[in-house]
């Protein structure tokens, strides 16, 4: 993972045991954690727009949201004009959305991956850096 990155943190009920696994692993400085707080039933966009929104607003560099199919997160973060949010759920993946799209938050699935796979996806994700070039041109037409 890159130094200095500022990373915004976010699950419902479903993701909560993953984000608590995921932050054992993400540096403490420039992390911030948008909830939930539990395991007890929670509503997904009540962490997907507060994380998409500080990403969004550049307070936050890149985020991560975790559900259980990842479907929810992704498609609430990517209600937010300025968000490319990805479902990812292998490293494969986690590369591409950063190179060729520029996802600045990435989705993960936690009913279909292992935890362990989720921390080297992510940290894939944090690693790698937006292509630009004609991949530049494509993000470019993406806002409405």
């Amino acid at each position: 993972m890159k130094q200095g990155l500022k990373i915004a943190i976010g699950a419902d009920h479903a993701g909560f045991d993953y984000k608590q696994a995921l932050q054992e692993v993400l540096p403490a400085e420039g992390l911030k954690d948008f909830g939930t707080y539990s395991d007890s039933s929670a509503d997904y966009p009540d962490f997907a727009h507060p994380v998409a929104s500080a990403v969004e607003s550049g307070q936050f560099d890149l985020g991560i949201l975790v559900c259980g199919s990842a479907n929810g997160v992704a498609i609430t973060a990517n209600k937010h004009q300025g968000i490319r949010a990805a479902i990812c759920w292998n490293q494969e993946l986690a590369q591409l959305a950063r190179m060729h799209n520029n996802a600045n938050i990435i989705c993960i699935p936690a009913r279909f991956i292992t935890i362990d796979e989720a921390r080297k996806i992510v940290d894939t994700f944090l690693s790698t850096d937006f292509e630009g070039g004609r991949h530049a041109t494509r993000v470019g037409k993406i806002a409405c």
